[in-house]
């Protein structure tokens, strides 16, 4: 077994750990404290935290208005069931979150919001919604999904279904999961027809089309511009499809705007929230849906209601730490602060284009993306990164930042830095 880690602690046995091979994994590094953009190690360094603790904290570590905000609530409440109850956290929130949310004050606005506690959940929720809908209108063979390949969209199992079926970390699964129709994102003429045509021959079958806008994140980071994305939203209207879009990743201020679809001027029929939507201090995801799939669900018919309750939806403690979130992007401020980091991501990181191993620099709001030619030692990489006094976790062939939108420039540069440092040595290992 490696060594790379720097703490043995025997209660290690009792962890198992995400995306980890727990047989000849290195011990992880040990975290004792967070604090604006970066964590400190148990060994007393600091690292910059380039990804945002899995892009969640968007406003750094312990902002002091959401924290604030939390001890407040966790003394009067910090969780009550949302089952035959309301509180006034959830209530503030799912109004803020409607008035934001693309669509806003129009007729297809995403004004009905689902809670519950993870991304993937958020996911389930929507697919599950989505069927649910066209049985409810009398149409029980509208039950399969339009995916895209290089897509991630979590690792539970109907998720799982509309994630890339062989490239993705999922692959082992294919025939114990839903299947779907599988496409590429189209980006031609040629192939657009290819897709409106493969939407006109399954269309009887399809309950809806799932997307993460502009950006596919976990399946490699791959990028596409909004007149593709709202391409794509345009035939499935035309078609009768629902659009779901997954802004799990891209919510929030990640790509440039509060969220991805805005950029499009698209408003999808249901939307999937999560990661950043607390700053990245407590788990919590929601699932938008508009009028249209709303009022599907009512009726004097209790089997048209919509049987879905996860245990802590709408945690009081989480929504307080989300609305606190939202107060930090009233002023724009974050959004202001995103331009400047993908400004300066856009000159740093173009120097990675003379490694030779490198055939592809991209950026795309707060998102700098390398990636590599041939596979890559994530391992090594990792810890060489540590060295580097960073946090960068490279996946597949690509490395990549997310880093949280206070970071200074200072950090950044050091982020930056120590990628293209990184990177040249690799080259130079498989030379």
């Amino acid at each position: 077994m490696r060594k790379l880690g720097i703490i043995k602690d025997p209660r290690l046995t009792h962890l198992w750990r995400p995306y980890t091979q727990m047989k000849t994994e290195a011990n992880p590094y040990t975290a004792v404290e967070t604090r604006g953009a970066q964590i400190k190690l148990l060994d007393g360094r600091w690292l910059i935290d380039g990804i945002s603790s899995w892009w969640t904290a968007c406003h750094g570590y312990n902002h002091k208005h959401i924290i604030d905000a939390m001890h407040n609530q966790l003394d009067i409440m910090p969780h009550v069931m949302f089952g035959g109850l309301t509180h006034e956290p959830a209530l503030k929130l799912s109004s803020r979150l409607a008035s934001i949310l693309p669509g806003k004050k129009s007729s297809k606005a995403l004004t009905h919001i689902f809670f519950s506690d993870s991304g993937s959940v958020a996911i389930e929720v929507a697919l599950k919604m989505a069927t649910q809908y066209w049985l409810n209108l009398g149409e029980p063979n509208r039950n399969r999904f339009v995916c895209f390949k290089n897509a991630y969209h979590g690792d539970t199992i109907g998720a799982m279904s509309v994630c890339d079926p062989d490239d993705g970390m999922h692959a082992i699964f294919k025939g114990a999961i839903p299947e779907q129709i599988i496409t590429e994102i189209p980006n031609s003429i040629k192939k657009f027809k290819e897709f409106e045509k493969l939407l006109e021959v399954n269309g009887r079958n399809i309950a809806g089309l799932i997307i993460e806008p502009l950006v596919q994140a976990a399946g490699g980071l791959k990028f596409h511009d909004t007149e593709i994305l709202s391409n794509i939203y345009n035939i499935c209207v035309r078609h009768n499809i629902l659009f779901i879009a997954d802004e799990i990743a891209t919510g929030f201020g990640r790509t440039g705007s509060m969220f991805a679809c805005d950029q499009a001027d698209i408003t999808p029929d249901i939307m999937c929230l999560g990661k950043a939507l607390t700053g990245g201090t407590i788990g919590m995801a929601a699932t938008a849906a508009n009028a249209k799939v709303f009022s599907a669900f009512l009726s004097n018919e209790e089997n048209k209601a919509f049987m879905h309750g996860p245990t802590f939806m709408a945690n009081p403690l989480a929504a307080t730490a989300a609305n606190a979130s939202l107060d930090l992007f009233e002023n724009n401020q974050r959004l202001e602060q995103v331009k400047t980091i993908e400004d300066d991501l856009l000159v740093d990181l173009e120097l990675c284009r003379d490694v030779p191993s490198v055939v592809d620099v991209r950026v795309k709001g707060a998102i700098g993306v390398v990636e590599i030619k041939e596979p890559i030692d994530i391992h090594w990489l990792r810890h060489r990164f540590t060295k580097e006094n960073v946090w960068v976790r490279p996946f597949d062939n690509v490395i990549y930042l997310m880093p949280p939108f206070i970071i200074n420039k200072g950090e950044l540069k050091t982020l930056t830095k120590a990628v293209l440092t990184v990177i040249k040595e690799w080259a130079l290992r498989t030379a």
